[in-house]
């Protein structure tokens, strides 16, 4: 499942490409080394010049617990939602802050890679609780256990 399109439907020449699309698990090195990622802190090693303030390519690793919905977040993706790293948020306050209809990919593609364990890719437009809204490219790959997928995880980019 690959679609393509420009951010207001129709791509145009020049305009900007948003992804959303599905792939297997064993493609997960081609769509990033989510491992090295998860392993280390090199998503919070490019210090912003204010905790909080986002610039381009700004991000942050995350992670959502399916048992009770509980997510982990780096610093970085603090930034991204506009929230004071020392908040707690809940996977419903943080998808409430997805635009409409990116929060209606998302949460068909989360559905998909949950049923049938599979990573995704989706440029979703979020308007953080501070600052403009923004693109995000989002990237996320299951955990499984047992075949079965106990959480997700991956990497939020400002794009």
């Amino acid at each position: 499942m690959l679609e393509m399109q420009g951010r207001k439907g129709k791509l145009k020449p020049g305009e900007p490409l948003v992804l959303h699309h599905s792939w297997p698990l064993f493609e997960q090195a081609r769509h990033f080394e989510l491992g090295y990622v998860l392993n280390s802190a090199a998503t919070d090693a490019v210090v912003p010049s204010a905790v909080g303030s986002i610039g381009p390519h700004h991000a942050g690793v995350w992670e959502c617990d399916l048992s009770d919905d509980r997510l982990i977040w780096s610093g970085g993706v603090y930034d991204i939602f506009g929230l004071p790293r020392e908040a707690v948020a809940s996977r419903d306050e943080a998808v409430a802050l997805y635009a409409e209809e990116s929060r209606a990919k998302m949460e068909r593609l989360r559905s998909y890679a949950i049923r049938h364990c599979r990573g995704f890719t989706l440029d979703a437009e979020i308007r953080p609780v501070s600052g403009p809204a923004r693109w995000v490219r989002l990237i996320a790959a299951p955990v499984c256990e047992r075949e079965r997928v106990v959480r997700l995880h991956g990497f939020k980019l400002v794009i």
